[in-house]
């Protein structure tokens, strides 16, 4: 195995892994909202009304950073390979 065909492997898995993550966050606050508000309301203690923008925030910025980091590179390098 050369070291592209490693690294094309191992940026691809990372990338199911975390669109993984983001699915299983996403079905998370939209099957448990009040359950999981609950939860972080107490424990960061933040009002709920204001976690429906972090929890939006957070699912965006995440999506970006599996775009960025894991799913352009693993395109390119499946390009130059």
């Amino acid at each position: 195995m050369n070291d592209l065909s490693v690294i094309t492997e191992f940026l691809g898995w990372c990338t199911l892994i975390n669109y993984g993550i983001l699915i299983l966050s996403t079905v998370m606050l939209i099957t448990c909202s009040d359950w999981v508000k609950g939860i972080h309301s107490k424990i960061f203690n933040i009002p709920e009304s204001s976690l429906d923008t972090l929890y939006f925030n957070y699912l965006g910025n995440y999506k970006l950073a599996i775009f960025i980091l894991n799913l352009v590179p693993y395109i390119a390098l499946k390009i130059v390979g």
